[in-house]
């Protein structure tokens, strides 16, 4: 695959546990569990699944003092790093600090006093552990809103360097930043505002982009179109769906700018009238067994197509390194551009697997 040409924005770097974020570091994908962070199995087991799909990152949603504990036990057990979500009340976040956490995601203005901020930076700075500042469009301080009209991409960006600098002055800066809204067009324009102002990491997002198919099209126009120009260290893809999907969305759209290393390679045509094979259905399981298999073996892997009928099938089978070109109810398996064997349709899927395989012992 051709790799877009990313020339990345150089930024200053933090340290989230074990994974780098900014100063070039790898774009790293971060999901939020949809548990109640107080169920503890619930939780682990949601983060083990996103993390064993290439997620680096996890953040928790920590309402009250339960899920605030509960994250000692969950970050023990998970096997990457734990960021706490808190709004309000800064004693939650001395109590997911003393818990562990790998990251606080907060705003500074709304847990009260300067004292209090002081008090977090603190207890921080003794575990480096960094803190981002995390504004939405949705939930702007009302002098702002009243000030530039509304939640515009400036008003995002005031509010967040406004954050920014109540960190400063208490001398913490392993800090990064987002400004998301609900729409492409402000999410693109404030994170652009926000480039010119700042060095911090960025972390992308457009935020409640909405159910799969939505959600996707959204945080891939939106993340795309930055992450295109250079800007952004860090992204999570919002969906009203599991943080699976999330994280596959967002590891697909990392890789098709050339900025995650190549996994499970998978084209198949949309089919047509011509089709006379369930394209659908097996290339939907030569994708998840892809995965699966990427996941269990180290690269590089090969690129497998599924193709419907006569038309293209023979040309894209032949530009792969594992094809099949479909038939009448059987399929033609290519493998280097060399028709191999051909197949009834039921064991298409097997013997495509059986080549990957093979593939991988002979390179």
């Amino acid at each position: 695959m051709t790799a877009f040409p990313v020339e990345r924005r150089t930024t200053r770097r933090i340290q989230v546990g074990s994974v780098a974020v900014g100063g070039l570091a790898p774009v790293s994908v971060q999901t939020m569990t949809k548990t109640d962070t107080r169920d503890v199995a619930a939780t682990v087991a949601q983060i083990r699944e996103v993390a064993a799909a290439g997620c680096d990152l996890v953040r928790l949603a920590v309402p009250d003092e339960a899920a605030a504990r509960a994250l000692a036990v969950i970050r023990r057990e998970s096997p990457i790093p734990v960021v706490a979500d808190i709004h309000f009340r800064h004693n939650l976040a001395l109590i997911a600090l003393e818990g562990g956490v790998d990251g606080l995601r907060i705003n500074p203005g709304n847990i009260g006093s300067v004292e209090r901020v002081r008090e977090v930076v603190r207890a921080a700075r003794e575990r480096r552990v960094p803190i981002r500042i995390g504004v939405n469009a949705g939930s702007l301080e009302k002098e702002l809103l009243e000030r530039f009209g509304g939640a515009t991409p400036e008003a995002l960006v005031e509010s967040a360097m406004g954050h920014v600098r109540l960190l400063e002055e208490a001398d913490y800066r392993e800090i990064k930043i987002s400004v998301k809204a609900s729409d492409v067009a402000r999410t693109v324009a404030a994170y652009r505002l926000l480039a010119e102002r700042t060095e911090y990491p960025l972390h992308l997002g457009v935020t409640e982009a909405g159910t799969f198919l939505a959600g996707t099209v959204r945080s891939s126009v939106g993340m795309g179109i930055l992450l295109g120009e250079g800007i952004g260290d860090t992204i999570r893809v919002s969906l009203t769906d599991s943080p699976l999907q999330e994280v596959r969305v967002g590891i697909e759209l990392l890789r098709s700018l050339g900025l995650r290393p190549s996994g499970a390679s998978v084209i198949s045509c949309p089919t047509c009238g011509r089709t006379r094979i369930d394209v659908i259905g097996i290339a939907s399981r030569v994708e998840a067994e892809m995965e699966a298999y990427c996941r269990a073996h180290p690269g590089p892997y090969p690129k497998v197509a599924v193709m419907g009928c006569v038309v293209n099938g023979p040309g894209e089978a032949r530009e792969a390194d594992i094809a099949v070109a479909g038939g009448d109810g059987q399929g033609v398996i290519f493998v280097r551009g060399e028709a191999k064997a051909h197949v009834p349709e039921a064991q298409i899927v097997e013997a495509l697997m059986a080549e990957v395989t093979c593939w991988k012992r002979a390179e």
